[in-house]
């Protein structure tokens, strides 16, 4: 697919995007990937790294493999992530930080919408769908209920939970920050960040490169020969992050990272239980408004979806 510059720009919009989501712990860049079109190509894209490149490279050029990779695409889209990862990261830090219910209230609307929007792409409902749908916001909302495990510093775990949490990255509903604080692995990231521990980076990075390689061949099959069931899970996976993003939370545990504290237990409450402001009037209006940026954006993407039709 040909695409002009502005194309490309937008591509760059939906990386910060992206990027702004994965930062939070309980939002999935997935997610976004999905609702703004471009989930299936970026897949498809990661999916098709491999070795033959290099062969490309060498008998027809650069240009070629470029063209192959569909390098312009992954360019648009990482420079938006790593725009958004020092830029709007922290805006939604400040955010979080001091305005939370009414943020969490915006991400739930959107959310939402987001569930309906994935949902709205099966073209043909049955029982198997509705169980996948079913078993998909199980596992979420088991994964977003656990409790954190403890800090492990060791290389080798660094690399697997490098490679878990951008699986998470990359699969609507679940949040890969989220799963590195699960995992007990996100102050070993943060810190490294920030002292620049070129080393630690290195092997969470490697572990990342691994984790999105393998995972994203499995969901190119998985659409490529079960769509329809592959998307009612992930309208599941969705559906059960719901309670992670509930806008109103009883913090029971938190632990700090360097200079930031981080909620690692909390459990949901009716706004009138909860322990402060509740700004109910402001949180309904920015559900609302989430919900209504979905439908807008589906409306400027011409209402196409970019999931192929597969036969289930």
């Amino acid at each position: 697919m040909q695409r002009s510059f502005l194309d490309y720009l937008k591509v760059t919009f939906k990386g910060m995007a992206m990027g702004a989501a994965d930062v939070v712990p309980g939002v999935s860049g997935g997610t976004i990937a999905f609702i703004s079109g471009i989930y299936e190509e970026l897949i498809s894209t990661i999916s098709g790294v491999n070795p033959s490149l290099l062969t490309t490279w060498k008998e027809r050029g650069f240009s070629a493999m470029w063209q192959e990779l569909n390098g312009n695409f992954i360019l648009a889209l990482f420079s938006g992530i790593l725009i958004s990862i020092f830029t709007v990261m922290r805006l939604a830090n400040y955010l979080l930080e001091n305005h939370p219910v009414l943020i969490w209230s915006f991400f739930f609307g959107l959310v939402i919408a987001s569930i309906w929007f994935v949902a709205k792409q099966i073209p043909k409902w049955n029982f198997k769908i509705i169980l996948a749908l079913v078993l998909g916001a199980a596992v979420a909302f088991y994964i977003v209920s656990l409790p954190p495990l403890s800090a492990n510093t060791s290389y080798l775990f660094l690399f697997f939970a490098g490679a878990i949490a951008v699986c998470a990255m990359i699969l609507p509903g679940i949040s890969g920050a989220f799963i590195l604080v699960l995992l007990g692995a996100y102050k070993s990231v943060t810190e490294a960040a920030h002292d620049f521990d070129v080393k630690t980076l290195g092997i969470v990075g490697l572990g990342a490169v691994f984790g999105l390689l393998t995972f994203s061949k499995v969901l190119k099959w998985l659409f490529v020969h079960y769509s329809n069931i592959t998307l009612a899970v992930l309208t599941g996976f969705i559906a059960g992050s719901l309670n992670k993003i509930w806008p109103w939370k009883k913090v029971l545990e938190t632990e700090t990272y360097g200079e930031k504290e981080v909620v690692i237990s909390d459990t949901s409450v009716l706004p009138w239980n909860f322990d402060g402001d509740p700004q109910t009037l402001w949180s309904i209006l920015l559900m609302l408004a989430g919900f209504l940026l979905i439908i807008i954006l589906e409306m400027v993407a011409g209402k196409n979806s970019d999931i192929p039709d597969a036969a289930n």
